[in-house]
């Protein structure tokens, strides 16, 4: 059988390209967002590229909703060999006027949900890298996450938090065959970079087929080659 993945955050942005590029290596994708017209659009897309790929949604902030995500991709695909924690969400704002709601928002969504999915997904993994020692679990995190973002504070928080978590992922699971990897883009041309688009042209942000690209690399080095974060910045970028 051949290897799957599953993918949050898949509708549309980063997510949508690291499932295409999986795809066009042969994987077999679970694509995963909140809203179900644009996510199966989405995957119809990828299946009309000839790409085995199947549609389920879920809310990230929903414990119940993530575990039946996972327990639908085991029902189809019987194994997982990549995770892409990709799902996430930024409200901007001064720290003075923030709402809790939209607080703990951003809390559940970018890193609760990256959390519990690891934790729901890791005896698969385990099974994947006990089979052939170079399973993959991807966390999406932000250089917001290495360098805080005034305005965006509590974005910031909880990327820094997806940093910190796939170091201690990385050490609890790199005996077994599992390798954990953070990713840090700065601007990415996506719909979730339109609100700064005035400022930075979408055709001068890093691209989603980049991060597509990075998974590739991800995958090709050895078991003994671990990554434990990848920063993506635009030429120039002082935050460094």
């Amino acid at each position: 059988m051949g290897r799957a993945a599953l993918i949050t955050g898949g509708s549309s942005g980063i997510g949508h390209a690291i499932a295409r590029a999986l795809g066009e290596d042969g994987y077999r994708l679970t694509v995963s967002a909140r809203r179900p017209d644009k996510l199966e659009a989405a995957a119809q897309a990828l299946r009309d590229d000839g790409f085995d790929a199947e549609p389920v949604p879920a809310n990230m902030a929903d414990e119940e909703e993530i575990k039946k995500l996972v327990a639908a991709h085991r029902e189809r695909c019987g194994r997982l060999d990549v995770l892409i924690n990709n799902a996430g969400i930024g409200i901007g704002g001064a720290v003075a006027d923030a709402e809790t709601k939209k607080l703990d928002l951003q809390l559940n969504v970018n890193l609760r949900a990256v959390y519990l999915l690891a934790r729901e997904t890791i005896p698969m993994l385990k099974e994947a890298g006990a089979e052939h020692g170079k399973a993959l679990m991807v966390n999406t995190a932000s250089i917001a996450g290495k360098h805080g973002q005034g305005w965006l504070a509590a974005y910031s928080a909880t990327k820094f938090g997806v940093v910190g978590l796939s170091q201690a992922l990385h050490k609890e699971l790199a005996s077994d065959g599992v390798q954990v990897t953070a990713l840090c883009p700065g601007f990415v041309a996506t719909p979730m970079t339109d609100w700064v688009e005035g400022q930075v042209p979408k055709e001068d942000m890093i691209q989603p087929e980049d991060i597509g690209e990075a998974v590739r690399f991800l995958l090709r080095t050895s078991r003994n080659c671990v990554v434990p974060e990848l920063q993506f910045v635009r030429p120039g970028d002082s935050e460094l």
